[in-house]
């Protein structure tokens, strides 16, 4: 129950909410049936603001709302494959950055990494979840955050990460149809995330804030390992567009070489910047 504590402590009432803690703790957490709790707990319910508001457009023209981690289109992701997968993938990249983070001695980082995306974009997926039959996973991404606090061992943390990408593909099998091809789907998120890793390197390189490294960085590897599973499709229907994310991700592997954010970016921005510009302009964005 400490580490439950610590972790709506640094996190907010909202993102223990969505994790399913307080139900879990009955009322524990601010007198019987969580009263006190209960209240202060809806006028911080997460929503409002945060990394994952709703926003943007849909169906294929990409999730991005110009925040670099936000803007996630929950909206239309009922039916919209593309904001549908994009709201999987910013989800991945927070749990992937959390367990290189976490990998880098970073512990603190890591702990918010992996809940910050059940308050930011899975309890606004909530209503779509339910209505495609995927099983609520906000759990796990909280579980996996007190294991952190709590010091477990690295094999235990990476259980839980394990556990989180498992549900995150079991919930990509549920993504509404569309008449877009797999492929297009798939470049739409590649990109997608390709340009919410360039927005957080500019954010990054204007001061020493690690937050912005680390969610860029998590954007940039799962943009890596999606192209991997669908590069070969891409190239086949569009090889310009496969040839811009080649390009592109061979840049974002140079800003971001690790979790740990080193002393000095790499990279200037601008060249990030332009490779992401070509990537969107290849991809008709």
């Amino acid at each position: 129950m400490n580490s439950k504590l610590k972790l709506w402590t640094q996190l907010g009432l909202g993102t223990a909410i969505a994790g399913g803690l307080l139900a879990a703790c009955g009322g524990e957490a601010g007198g019987e049936g969580g009263g006190e709790a209960g209240g202060e707990a809806a006028a911080v319910a997460p929503g409002g603001e945060g990394e994952g508001g709703a926003g943007g457009e849909g169906e294929g023209g990409g999730a991005t709302g110009g925040e670099g981690e936000g803007g996630v289109a929950v909206a239309n992701a009922a039916t919209d494959p593309v904001a549908y997968g994009t709201a999987l993938a910013v989800t991945e990249a927070h749990v992937v950055a959390a367990r290189d983070a976490f990998a880098a001695g970073k512990t603190d980082a890591a702990a918010e990494m992996f809940a910050h995306p059940a308050s930011e974009v899975l309890v606004e997926m909530d209503p779509v979840f339910t209505k495609l039959g995927v099983k609520d996973f906000k759990p796990l991404l909280t579980d996996a955050s007190v294991a952190v606090i709590e010091g477990k061992s690295a094999a235990e943390v990476g259980k839980r990460y394990d556990a989180i990408i498992a549900a995150l593909r079991a919930a990509a099998t549920k993504a509404p149809k569309s008449e877009a091809s797999e492929a297009k789907i798939a470049a739409a998120v590649i990109v997608d995330q390709i340009e919410r890793a360039s927005t957080m390197y500019r954010t990054a390189a204007k001061g020493d804030a690690y937050e912005p490294y680390l969610d860029g960085y998590g954007f940039a590897r799962v943009a890596e390992s999606a192209f991997a599973r669908s590069g070969n499709a891409i190239k086949a229907e569009n090889p310009q567009l496969h040839a811009g994310i080649t390009a592109a991700l061979a840049v974002l592997k140079q800003a971001y070489p690790g979790a740990a954010r080193p002393a000095k970016m790499a990279v200037e921005p601008g060249a990030v910047s332009a490779a992401s510009s070509k990537v969107m302009l290849a991809a008709g964005s």
